[in-house]
């Protein structure tokens, strides 16, 4: 054995950086008894250094093209393009050439072989790279094989190659590659496996395609292949393709692409039998490597040979089941209006604050809900309950529960039924929501004196400690009693008054502008800011230009400055610890980053009027009370007319005065994980002097159960943070579900509506009006370029966006139901929005013209 070539027999598992991802797995795939692996060896990536590390040219254009970035695409492609010829026109080493003929005769000098690219950053767990270098077929010959290595090595150059690692923060001298030459069988029929389902993600589901001749038809796209699905041995899904045409290898060296004849078109490739055996071997393979796997497989003369393997990474990872029972899981994100991935801190407090049966999977919470889905009494309560929320999970469920025999149906006592607003148990005196905020601020102001002078480990006791204060005001049964009178008091007037007057989604009007909702204050409170700053043009000029997040230090050197000063801080005070994900505690602060406010304040500036603020806040208000006045007028005129008053009144008495508490809780919480924090943070920077850290913000890549330990015990765990830190940068990526199931199967939901226009983008109604304009899709919030008049369309919202709904005249969502944050938000600013709409920032162009439908609940694309 040498270190330029070795055999896939010779190859050993922690020779990643020499044998690449892609030959690593041969290596692996060649040792499990009862796989066929066509012989083969590897020319490492020794060898590829050694063929460049003299060439001074590849060097200097390998330092030009570290300088740019994914979007200097055209002298991406020039350097790239000179790279490749350079390499190209490389001289092999000679004991690189002697060592490569002597494998190749070792295997057979006659053999037709695949030259294949294995660069040391593919075919990893959580990063494929897959389809980024080159291979090539039936190449036959010494020479020609030497050709095709240069060319592989060429190819992790290739313009995609480049822009993909600059993607993904790979550096590209960091990246090496081997070339994997491995003897071509001469297949009747090729494909690929995929032990999970690559559409459903279902684990327990194997799906295979196959084709004629080499899998090359298949991967190019050439033919539409054969389908199966296997699951439990047993075929569930079988589709024939009609298959027209076929790749064969040349008996000189090279492909051709051949005509199937007319018979064979719509014959099966495989027998049902060959169907299972496969779907055994890929079982086989998955087990081995202890994850899911995409497989390549030929059949030559009745016998399956595995060409390659390589971990599905696409794949959203499974809450860890404990029992091996079926089990349910509930995005948790898509409730909070938080879909990015959390850090291990962020994820600690939360479920240090929930009592619910929460599992973490992919960065995400979800909670564990098969057990309300066991009981057929609590299933209907539940099912009902979260289609009033948002239906595509309802349907999700529906069709989860719809399988005989997924989740055991257990008797027990019901859930108790979603009140319909028949019950009020407490009255809408507007005092009960002002004790509980003054209770809740009460407490904070408390907890911020005794942090003060907390260190070590009497500091983390005391944050879990405090965590019981904050779960108990959380949970308080009066605001649980308020939050759900308000929300009963709203489906009671959406429901009675389309069945006693026709009119849909009344509520929405009754609920603008009312009092106490901490959230829209909050962006009222922002234009106010505004109103300040607005006669002091120097005060302008320079927050025009402020990058550093120390600039109001600066800010007081200028006319207006000192005023300008006190008003951001002053807001800050009330609502700095707000952020974009704000439930990660983790997640940067506007005050830590009080740049962020900044665009937000100047576009106040320039798009409002002095006052703009309270005349918003009013209009609201009047048009509410102006709604309330023709509803009760209308409503005496019915039969029963007086009754009938009496109970709406009611009801829009407790909207009016209860509606804004709901947004409170959540303020309070994150009030809190800020005070948390800041104090977390002074420990860090103790445990950073102490070389205990590398950098204070690594603590976030710690559990809170980590982080006591790190804080007693003060050792080092600088090895687990970078492990957690390359887990995090994959679960970024992730697109969470909305409902997963214990098999890994991924449940979209659908809107059952036939009532739409053809070309109309079905969501879920939750504030009325019908609105056209300019849509503005925006994913970052730091980007947000809105004029006044524009339709927001975004992923979600959580209160951080909120200064923006001041200047937009619509609003559009991907994920959300009718309590959460931007539906709230939207009906008390009178915006229509519509929200849990599949795939919004993606089918919604930025720019294009949309007409919102808050009303009907449905987009449409002008």
């Amino acid at each position: 054995m040498n270190s330029v070539v070795l055999s896939f027999q010779e190859m050993k598992q922690s020779e990643l950086s020499l044998v690449g991802g892609k030959g690593l797995n041969l290596g692996v795939l060649s040792r499990i008894q009862g796989i066929r692996v066509p012989d083969g060896f590897s020319v490492t990536t020794v060898g590829f250094q050694r063929a460049v590390e003299q060439n001074e040219a590849f060097h200097t254009l390998l330092t030009r093209l570290s300088k740019l970035k994914p979007e200097d695409r055209k002298e991406v492609g020039e350097i790239s393009k000179e790279i490749r010829e350079v390499i190209q026109n490389v001289t092999i080493p000679s004991d690189l050439v002697e060592a490569i003929t002597h494998y190749h005769s070792r295997f057979g000098e006659e053999d037709a072989y695949a030259v294949r690219s294995s660069a040391t950053a593919e075919d990893l767990p959580h990063a494929s790279f897959a389809g980024q270098q080159d291979s090539f077929l039936h190449v036959i010959g010494r020479d020609s094989i030497l050709e095709h290595i240069r060319k592989c090595w060429a190819s992790l150059f290739t313009d995609r190659a480049v822009i993909y690692r600059m993607q993904n923060g790979c550096d590209h001298s960091e990246v090496h590659i081997s070339v994997i030459i491995q003897r071509m069988v001469s297949p009747q029929v090729s494909g690929i496996l995929f032990t999970a389902d690559p559409v459903s993600s279902n684990r327990k589901v194997v799906s295979i395609d196959a084709g004629f001749g080499l899998g090359e038809a298949l991967v190019s796209g050439l033919v539409s292949p054969d389908s199966y699905k296997v699951q439990d041995g047993m075929i569930i899904d079988k589709k024939i393709a009609t298959k027209e045409l076929a790749i064969y290898g040349v008996n000189g060296g090279g492909t051709e692409t051949k005509p199937i004849p007319p018979d064979q078109q719509k014959a099966a490739a495989l027998t049902d039998e060959q169907v299972i055996q496969l779907s055994k071997i890929g079982r086989k393979i998955e087990a081995y490597f202890d994850c899911p796997q995409d497989i390549e497989w030929c059949l030559e003369d009745g016998t399956f040979y595995i060409v390659q393997s390589r971990p599905i990474t696409t794949l959203y990872p499974i809450p860890e089941a404990v029992d091996g029972e079926n089990r349910v899981y509930l995005s948790v994100g898509h409730q909070q209006m938080m879909t990015d991935a959390m850090k291990p801190l962020g994820l600690s407090f939360f479920l240090l604050t929930t009592p619910a049966p929460m599992k973490v999977a992919g960065g995400r919470l979800f909670v564990d809900c098969t057990p309300r889905l066991a009981s057929p009494a609590s299933r209907q309560a539940f099912i009902g309950l979260m289609g009033k929320s948002e239906p595509l999970i309802k349907d999700a469920l529906t069709t989860i529960v719809e399988r005989n025999g997924f989740i055991k149906t257990v008797e027990d006592e019901a859930m108790p039924a979603p009140s319909k607003g028949g019950v009020n148990p407490i009255n809408s005196d507007p005092a009960i929501v002002t004790e509980l905020i003054m209770k809740s601020e009460s407490s904070i102001e408390q907890v911020k004196q005794n942090i003060h002078s907390k260190t070590g480990s009497d500091l983390i006791d005391f944050i879990l400690e405090d965590m019981k204060e904050l779960k108990r005001i959380l949970f308080d049964p009066q605001s649980s009693r308020v939050i759900m009178a308000a929300m009963d008091a709203l489906f009671w007037i959406n429901d009675h008054m389309y069945e006693w007057l026709g009119e849909k989604n009344v509520a929405d009007i009754l609920s603008q502008s009312v009092p106490n909702n901490i959230t829209s204050e909050m962006g009222l409170a922002l234009m106010d800011v505004a109103d300040v700053i607005r006669p002091y043009q120097a005060v302008i000029d320079y927050l025009r230009q402020v990058e550093e997040d120390y600039f109001l230090d600066e800010l007081v050197k200028v006319e207006g400055g000192q005023e300008a000063r006190e008003a951001i801080e002053d807001f800050l005070t009330r609502y700095g610890m707000r952020c974009s994900g704000e439930i990660d505690v983790s997640r940067v602060r506007w005050s830590e980053k009080p740049t962020t406010i900044v665009p937000m304040i100047l576009r106040n500036i320039e798009q409002f009027e002095p006052e703009e603020s309270k005349r918003k806040f009013e209009q609201g208000r009047q048009e509410a009370l102006e709604k309330e006045r023709e509803l009760l007028e209308r409503l005496s005129s019915l039969p029963d007319g007086e009754q009938k008053v009496n109970e709406t009144k009611r009801r829009i008495d407790i909207i009016r005065n209860f509606t804004g508490y709901r947004e409170y809780p959540k303020y309070g919480m994150i009030h809190r994980y800020f005070v948390y924090k800041q104090a977390v943070l002074k420990e860090a920077d103790r445990l950073v002097e102490q070389n205990i850290l590398l950098e204070k913000e690594d603590i976030f890549y710690l559990s809170f159960e980590e982080l006591q330990d790190l804080v007693k015990m003060h050792e080092s765990k600088n090895e687990l943070i970078c492990k957690r830190k390359e887990e995090y940068r994959f679960y970024e990526k992730l697109t969470p579900p909305r409902v997963i199931t214990s098999d890994g199967e991924i449940i979209t939901g659908e809107y059952k509506r036939e009532d739409l226009p053809s070309d109309a983008i079905p969501g879920l109604a939750v504030s009325s009006g019908v609105i056209e304009g300019r849509a503005r899709v925006i994913t970052n919030l730091e980007d947000a370029d809105l004029e006044e008049g524009d339709i927001l369309v975004t992923a979600y919202t959580d209160p951080s966006w909120t200064p923006l709904f001041v200047s937009i005249k619509g609003l559009v969502t991907e994920v959300g139901g009718l309590m959460t944050h931007g539906a709230v938000i939207a009906r008390e600013y009178g915006l229509p929005a519509v929200v849990g709409v599949e795939r919004a920032t993606e089918r919604i162009q930025d720019g294009q013209r949309i007409r919102v439908h808050g009303t009907e609940g449905y987009v449409e694309l002008l």
